[in-house]
């Protein structure tokens, strides 16, 4: 994890299975203004996605890759914490996957940071 100025993830697993949670930690330190804290999935060289389960503490079910947070549902919250999973099965070996967070003000990213994980084909 190589963390920008003002945003950074960190995923607790390094590598998972299919059907197995990641948990995830957004902290944000940003001091300028910002509309929105996005949060997008990526399972590369693939179009399987990952399905966003709990936010916060809270259950949700939101079945799309790219997860936006708008500043007034923070609750001047400096931490996010949410946990995601897929059904996606590597046909061998592993496939490299990301979540990426950003942070945008107007349509602008002003901040954003990368956390990489391994989804292992099931032995």
């Amino acid at each position: 994890m190589q963390q920008t100025e003002g945003v950074s993830i960190n995923l607790r697993e390094k590598e998972i299975t299919a059907g197995q949670d990641v948990h995830g930690k957004i902290t944000i330190s940003y001091a300028g203004r910002f509309d929105t804290v996005v949060i997008n999935s990526q399972i590369e060289y693939s179009n399987a996605i990952f399905n966003f389960k709990s936010l916060n503490g809270k259950s949700i079910n939101y079945p799309y890759a790219r997860l936006s947070i708008f500043k007034n549902e923070l609750e001047d919250k400096q931490n996010l914490v949410f946990t995601a999973a897929t059904s996606f099965v590597p046909p061998h070996g592993s496939f490299d996957a990301k979540f990426r967070v950003a942070i945008v003000q107007e349509h602008k990213e002003v901040a954003s940071d990368v956390g990489y994980i391994k989804i292992l084909a099931r032995q």
